[in-house]
């Protein structure tokens, strides 16, 4: 019984202020009834639980959990919605779209769909090697992904990434077209969670030799203005703008035990002790996900005010952390996803 409720339960990220439990209910439900993701008069969503700034959504059946998925990236009051498991589900991998592909929002170019049939498989496969078992096909779709189109390397709005299997030391992923996975050999020695990942064609490829280069040659094209950015003016800037984040999720201090967070909070949310009680719940449970979670500190008082410290079992699932959080957004703030000294941790200091 217990683990059917958690089958059926969902995270709800990024819910803006004073969202009430009712209005996030309806409004789910609503939404699911117009997509046609549910019968027009049934009520999918049977229960919520609203905290500061997450939310948890019960659903009436498994598929209907698995319907609901598809409302991620939903626009609700000024936000937009991350609808995803809770860290708690063992479940199997349901595939999912957005809010904005199931909606039609997202405008392909004439003559393109999400992924073109006539095109073999085989061509739109590639081999990504050096992985470490810390590394899931979730965390590679999400971060190559977001790399390739954060350097120009799509042809259309969306993850170009469509499928991840990962298997031990490497991993297997499916570009939704030929040419973006053309292009997607140009991440051969991106670096991610402390390895160089190695992109190439598997060995059972046997069309034509593309010519790439490697993500420190598109990378330093991108600096230097030789490359622009479809729809961003060009030049030198608008790269910078945008070549930092895919490595947001490298970190670059020495590893440690310890993540420090900022810009998940304000002032404002330390105030009330129920308030602050819900946020350090709810960071736990989302945190978890990441790996063996030791302590949960936030600072009410202080110079470490509105951060919020991971304490981890080991330095690896710190570095998951560090991965999974680095770029997400929260009430229009950028998150910053560090390692953070053991000693000063151990002695208090939050500065």
């Amino acid at each position: 019984m217990a683990q059917d409720k958690i089958n059926r339960e969902l995270f709800v990220g990024n819910t803006p202020p004073g969202t009430s439990e009712m209005l996030l209910l309806q409004f789910f439900n609503a939404a699911m009834r117009r997509t046609k993701l549910c019968e027009p008069n049934a009520s999918p969503i049977v229960q919520c639980r609203v905290n500061l700034k997450f939310a948890f959504v019960e659903c009436a059946s498994i598929q209907d959990a698995n319907n609901c998925l598809n409302m991620s990236g939903i626009p609700f009051l000024g936000s937009s919605l991350k609808v995803s498991r809770p860290s708690k589900y063992s479940g199997p991998f349901v595939q999912a779209k957005t809010w904005q592909h199931l909606t039609g929002q997202t405008s392909l170019p004439a003559g393109h769909s999400h992924v073109d049939p006539n095109e073999d498989k085989l061509n739109r496969e590639l081999f990504i090697g050096n992985t470490t078992p810390e590394m899931t096909g979730d965390m590679l779709t999400d971060f190559l992904g977001k790399a390739m189109q954060q350097v120009g390397l799509t042809i259309m709005p969306g993850n170009p990434v469509n499928a991840c299997r990962v298997n031990g030391k490497f991993a297997f992923v499916e570009l939704r077209t030929m040419k973006e996975a053309e292009n997607a050999l140009n991440l051969n020695n991106i670096p991610y969670m402390g390895a160089m990942l190695r992109v190439g064609r598997p060995s059972k490829y046997t069309g034509a030799v593309s010519a790439h280069g490697n993500w420190e040659d598109i990378l330093a094209k991108y600096m230097s203005g030789e490359l622009t950015l479809p729809n961003a003016g060009g030049g030198a800037a608008s790269a910078a703008a945008v070549v930092p984040a895919p490595m947001a999720a490298v970190p670059s201090a020495p590893p440690t035990r310890v993540v420090e967070l900022k810009n998940m909070l304000t002032m404002e949310d330390l105030t009330s002790d129920v308030d602050y009680q819900e946020v350090m719940e709810d960071t736990k449970d989302e945190c978890s996900q990441f790996g063996s979670l030791k302590s949960v500190i936030i600072p009410r008082t202080g110079v470490g005010a509105t951060k919020i410290f991971l304490e981890y079992m080991t330095s690896e699932d710190a570095a998951k952390a560090i991965a999974g959080l680095a770029g997400r957004t929260f009430d229009g703030r950028k998150v910053e996803a560090v390692f953070f000294n053991e000693d000063k941790f151990g002695s208090q200091d939050y500065s």
